[in-house]
């Protein structure tokens, strides 16, 4: 089950969590996307935060409204591209962060990354 953060809107979390199945490929290229009502039922949200949430993706580029099959995922693969590659940013330089705050120096974390990736873990 998908929990909200009080601290941060819903819908900004709604779209964040259909950028991360966009960047992941659980949604993949020309894929419809759920109905509002379905994806408000299965997040347990109003509708209206829903609809707010696509609205704002569709001005984003990253989804669309086809007439006849309703919202579908962008068939701009660049796009897709781009926006993996900067969640996957932010995910490393929160990595480092966090690293650093343990008192690791960037050489350090590139050592201990390369030894956990060669042992496989």
């Amino acid at each position: 089950m998908f929990s909200f953060q009080k601290e941060t809107p819903i819908y900004l979390q709604l779209m964040d969590e259909i950028k991360g199945q966009i960047a992941s490929k659980k949604l993949v290229s020309g894929e419809k996307i759920a109905s509002i009502r379905d994806l408000a039922s299965f997040y347990a949200v109003n509708p209206n935060t829903v609809q707010r949430a696509l609205l704002e993706l569709e001005r984003e580029g990253l989804i669309s409204t086809k007439r006849a099959s309703g919202k579908t995922v962008t068939e701009d693969t660049k796009m897709v591209q781009e926006l993996r590659e900067s969640l996957a940013a932010v995910k490393v330089q929160n990595f480092l962060f966090a690293m650093e705050a343990l008192g690791y120096s960037k050489e350090e974390i590139a050592a201990l990354i390369n030894r956990v990736v060669k042992e496989g873990k």
